[in-house]
């Protein structure tokens, strides 16, 4: 089981290499980003966007283009760029698809193109792969950026993607947690109604190869110790075990990510599921290792849906 990014690097090393699709790619963190990717096996770049500009960022950061062989699409114009490099992906020609320097409205709409993009006809889902120091595992935030109000259907489709990344990722039969502010039923409370509905269905087999536990609180996920002094916690199916969480809304979601990622050391991967291949939404605040983490699981997500899984 995968407990770190290194063991999810390790994992890259295994697989055939992936070819990464980036539009608009004169941006100077994310060239560093693929650059390091491509020295450490993890993807084969295509670069599309404004070429002389993407020249002039490789010179830069000393990455010689040339002589690493890599395939350079000139498109100056940024909208044009996007739909240039989700077709790459849309006809096999990549496996995986990364923003650049364009906004992530235009690149979503890129994502959602009829003709060449990578739209399924399902709901899309933001997924994060969080390594806490403290955390002796790997966990997985969900949706914490994409979907604001996810009704209880959409929480089923969330929870069938996360354990997708979770698989790829090599955590398997991973346990998720619907997150409430309690760990009991209450009517007036919908979240809790609804993360029970979500138990249910589990125990029917209607949601596979995962274990749900809801409605759980926050500590209860995640920490054994508090888990420990609960009364009636030592039943539950997660005991501060979880590994997934899943939220009730973007505002939990969001929240808790940025709690995490300015109060403690972490690494993190960002990906967008729901698409015919994994599409990397990452922020231009984020670091190179994240960018790079993000190529990382994108990879073996790329290949773990080409194994049909």
């Amino acid at each position: 089981m995968s407990a770190s990014f290194e063991d999810i690097l390790a994992q890259v090393k295994e697989i055939p290499t992936k070819k990464l699709s980036v539009a608009a790619a004169q941006d100077l963190p994310v060239m560093e980003a693929v650059f390091e990717a491509k020295k450490r096996g993890i993807a084969e770049p295509i670069l599309v966007g404004d070429e002389p500009k993407i020249r002039e960022i490789a010179g830069q950061i000393g990455w010689d283009l040339d002589k690493d062989g890599i395939r350079i699409i000139h498109e100056p114009d940024v909208d044009q760029a996007a739909l240039t490099a989700v077709k790459l992906v849309h006809d096999k020609e990549a496996d995986m698809y990364m923003k650049g320097a364009l906004e992530s409205k235009t690149f979503l709409r890129s994502v959602l193109n009829k003709e060449v993009g990578l739209r399924t006809g399902k709901m899309l889902s933001h997924v994060c792969v969080f390594e806490i120091q403290g955390i002796k595992r790997l966990l997985f935030l969900t949706d914490v950026a994409f979907c604001p109000y996810p009704t209880l259907e959409d929480k089923e489709q969330i929870i069938n993607y996360v354990v997708k990344v979770c698989n790829a990722c090599g955590v398997y039969n991973p346990k998720v947690a619907p997150l409430a502010a309690v760990e009991v039923v209450n009517p007036k409370m919908p979240v809790t109604v609804e993360a029970a509905e979500l138990t249910k269905w589990n125990e029917e087999g209607r949601i596979k190869d995962c274990i749900v536990d809801g409605p759980l609180s926050m500590d209860l996920a995640i920490d054994p110790e508090a888990a420990k002094h609960k009364a009636g916690a030592e039943n539950r199916k997660i005991v501060g075990d979880a590994d997934v969480l899943l939220f009730p809304d973007i505002h939990a979601g969001n929240l808790v990510y940025k709690t995490i990622v300015h109060t403690v050391p972490f690494k993190n991967a960002c990906i967008l599921m729901g698409t015919k291949a994994p599409a990397i939404l990452t922020s231009r605040s984020d670091s190179k290792e994240t960018k790079v983490n993000s190529i990382a699981v994108a990879a073996v997500v790329a290949h773990h849906l080409g194994e049909g899984f």
